[in-house]
């Protein structure tokens, strides 16, 4: 059973910063493709960031909105995948969810196999 923790959420003001973290148990997490989505109230669960990883190479993507101000990276020591959120604006403000794909479409909820709880994040204006 693959379970994938998250946590680093919080409270904070409009142009602050956060860090995500979501750690993966079960199987090899380097088998995996990460990713990053999010949910506020009302509104479909959006893509936010995704890494791909291989020997040879490492691949980002991001969502639009939040490109130039989010990176993601892993360490394939610790298990873990991370979300760094700089230039945090109220919009920000959702459910974080991280989640490992093993194909498919990085932007795509249904291509990931396991999600984790999700972490609250608020962005005071």
């Amino acid at each position: 059973q693959v379970q994938l923790v998250e946590s680093g959420g919080g409270l904070v003001q409009a142009g602050g910063s956060l860090r995500l973290s979501c750690v993966v148990s079960g199987r090899t997490f380097s088998s995996y493709a990460m990713g990053w989505f999010r949910q506020a109230p009302g509104k479909e669960r959006e893509f936010v960031a995704a890494i791909n990883w291989s020997w040879s190479a490492i691949s980002t993507y991001y969502g639009d909105s939040v490109k130039g101000r989010f990176t993601i990276s892993r360490d394939n020591v610790k298990n873990t995948v991370y979300l760094q959120m700089n230039s945090l604006k109220p919009e920000d403000t959702a459910v974080y969810y991280c989640a490992a794909r093993t194909g498919g479409s990085y932007y795509y909820p249904p291509s990931y196999l396991y999600w984790g709880q999700g972490t609250q994040v608020t962005v005071s204006s």
